[in-house]
């Protein structure tokens, strides 16, 4: 074998620093049990590589010009570092240049326009009904160091649309989200920052996202000229000027079916019993209402006595007694006769009486058992948080409410019943001792 030239040599010193190099590092990323064992396993794998390199001319000469590729490569990426350092250096030159020109002036007006549009974007936010449409709160300067004409053209530009779209009434096309969760876009019409509505909904930003969600409960008293309004056929609107809270509050007030679920059981047992009586009531006042019919055509005609009423029935009877006993056994027995009709005048009285006396203690027990919820409440939960304790305050006064509204139409049935019973008995006990007069008068002799 022939002795290595000069060349040659220099090759293998070549391969010989990258075989070194590759070596260190990978020796470094193996977990070798050993420091030792792994640098002498790489001395002996990077002298086998060195020996192949030197035997195998064609891999040496790739392995140079690899080596040359990677060190021109990072010769030029050096050098696009300078030129990108340097351009760098010449734009906070000539912003320090520019801002020295600007002077005080516009470094104050940069200062209040920052200031001024943090607020507006801090005030309005997801909040406000202006803020609808992406792009039309101003933008944020704080992170801007040298005003530019076209950042004051946006600001004013901006500020102008928004105070302009504050006193006018738009119709817009925006997604909103229903009771559901459900988003779908439909037409609304949004009044300045007062009110956005669909033509039979109330709308309001959400909480979460800021888009527009339907108004959980619509005032009746609103509801009403949303559809007017709406469709251009009337020019007269509600506004709220607290924006919101007004709505808010008229939204959160319960129907009557809401009040009426508030009284609990009890509630429920004190209506169940007032409209028993009522039903008690009304079917014995028709009852009598009859009565009273056949009563007025019976004493019309006396001579033609008819059973299907109290009248006629006690005059009937008095017609088949004996007319030979004494006065006061014929005035007894007429009134046995007259004392027979009154149960089916009176009755039902002292049930819609009762019902009517036992709708108001019900009430009462209803406002102790709510109390009783509201001190337990107050026990577990303090007295920081008034909305646990207004379920037991709404039953507490629901049910006395339902109590002394149920008791009250009781008491008129009840004293309408006593009324017409009474009429009817005196009209009957009347028609009764006429006829009684008018026999004894014609049976006793004539006095000379």
């Amino acid at each position: 074998m022939s002795r290595p030239t000069l060349h040659q040599l220099f090759y293998a010193c070549v391969v010989l620093g990258l075989v070194a190099i590759s070596g260190a590092s990978m020796a470094q990323t193996e977990s070798a049990t050993s420091l030792r064992e792994a640098r002498e396993a790489a001395e002996l794998r990077d002298q086998q590589r060195l020996m192949s390199f030197l035997d195998d001319q064609q891999a040496l000469e790739s392995a140079l010009e690899q080596a040359r590729a990677e060190h021109e490569e990072a010769q030029q990426q050096h050098e696009a570092l300078e030129i990108q350092q340097a351009e760098q250096t010449d734009q906070a030159s000539e912003l320090s240049e520019r801002q020295a020109e600007q002077g005080e002036a516009l470094t104050a007006l940069l200062s209040n326009l920052a200031r001024h549009s943090s607020e507006i974007r801090n005030a309005l936010g997801d909040e406000s009904l202006l803020s609808l449409e992406e792009g039309s709160l101003p933008p944020r300067l704080d992170e801007v160091e040298v005003l530019e004409r076209h950042q004051l053209e946006e600001v004013v530009d901006r500020l102008a649309a928004l105070t302009a779209r504050t006193g006018r009434a738009e119709h817009l096309s925006l997604p909103v989200a229903d009771a559901n969760g459900e988003v779908a876009t439909r037409e609304l019409v949004r009044l300045g920052d007062f009110a956005a509505f669909t033509e039979n909904e109330l709308l309001e930003r959400g909480e979460n996202d800021g888009n527009l969600v339907v108004l959980p409960r619509t005032p009746d008293a609103i509801g009403g000229l949303l559809a007017d309004y709406y469709q251009g056929e009337s020019h007269v609107f509600a506004v709220d000027p607290t924006q919101g809270s007004v709505l808010e509050a008229l939204a959160q007030q319960p129907s009557l079916w809401e009040r009426f679920q508030q009284g609990g059981y009890v509630g429920y047992v004190v209506v169940a019993l007032g409209i028993l009586g009522l039903i008690i009531g009304l079917g014995q006042y028709l009852y009598l209402v009859l009565v009273s019919l056949r009563v007025n055509r019976q004493r019309q005609s006396l001579s033609q006595l008819k059973p299907n009423n109290p009248l006629g029935r006690v005059l009937l009877r008095f017609e088949g007694m004996d007319k030979h006993q004494t006065p006061e056994a014929l005035e007894a027995r007429l009134d046995e006769a007259v004392l027979a009709e009154l149960p089916k005048l009176e009755r039902s009285q002292p049930m819609v009486k009762l019902l009517a006396a036992i709708a108001p203690l019900l009430g009462l027990l209803g406002t102790v058992t709510g109390m009783i919820v509201t001190f337990q409440a107050i026990t577990v939960f303090g007295t920081g948080d008034p909305q646990l304790m207004a379920g037991g305050i709404s039953q507490a006064l629901v049910t006395t409410v339902l109590g002394l509204i149920t008791a009250v139409p009781l008491l008129f049935v009840q004293t309408a019943l006593s009324g017409r019973s009474r009429y009817l008995t005196h009209v009957i006990e009347g028609q009764a001792s006429a006829t009684l007069a008018d026999h004894l008068e014609s049976y006793t002799p004539a006095v000379n």
